[in-house]
């Protein structure tokens, strides 16, 4: 087995991509020598990641004044079995991964909070825009003062891509189309099952 293709700055398109395309992260601050993790949708905006967080979720007392975190966007993954291929080959596993530090900030503005929550709510609702949050929504000002708003700066981006890119053309092609049929065939599978 090959260590995963690592993407570097000049591959931040790349990794942008991966951020807009499966937006909810991974979000990892420590405390007291413990993890405090949580998920949430991030929206990339001016080389920053935007996000908000419920004001009693113990991790938000950490995404402020300059603190680090880590955080991992997960784009798709699934089991490669040999069967697939043209040539012989070993059974691997595929993914896409964007791991990322930065320095969280906590943002205090209130009428930024809306902007945002508004402009996330936009951008989630994208291309059809079925729902539109509206800034004189009663229920979004009345949740305003239980949101905290963050900004992330980003210190070091690094992307792990598996795609079987070691082997040859047509066993890459092969292993896309399965890491596509795959993918949606265990999130059907999974949805039956567990509900």
């Amino acid at each position: 087995m090959y260590p995963p293709k690592q993407h570097q700055d000049n591959d931040i398109n790349h990794l942008i991509e991966v951020i807009k395309t499966y937006p909810l992260a991974t979000v990892i601050s420590v405390a007291n020598n413990l993890p405090l993790i949580t998920h949430l949708p991030l929206i990339y905006k001016d080389k920053k990641l935007i996000g908000h967080i419920d004001i009693n979720n113990p991790q938000a007392k950490l995404l402020k004044d300059n603190r680090d975190v880590t955080l991992i966007f997960s784009g798709p993954e699934c089991y490669i079995s040999p069967s697939i291929f043209e040539t012989a080959h070993l059974p691997t596993w595929n993914y896409i991964k964007v791991h990322l530090t930065g320095k969280a900030r906590a943002n205090t503005d209130k009428v930024a909070l809306k902007r945002s929550l508004i402009s996330m709510t936009e951008f989630l609702e994208a291309p059809e825009q079925k729902y539109v949050l509206n800034a004189d929504n009663p229920r979004l000002d009345k949740n305003l003062d239980y949101i905290v708003m963050f900004e992330i700066t980003i210190t070091h981006w690094e992307g792990k891509f598996k795609l079987s890119q070691d082997k040859k053309p047509s066993d890459i092609n092969a292993a896309r189309e399965e890491l596509v049929r795959a993918y949606k065939i265990n999130i059907e599978q999974f949805l039956k099952n567990i509900f």
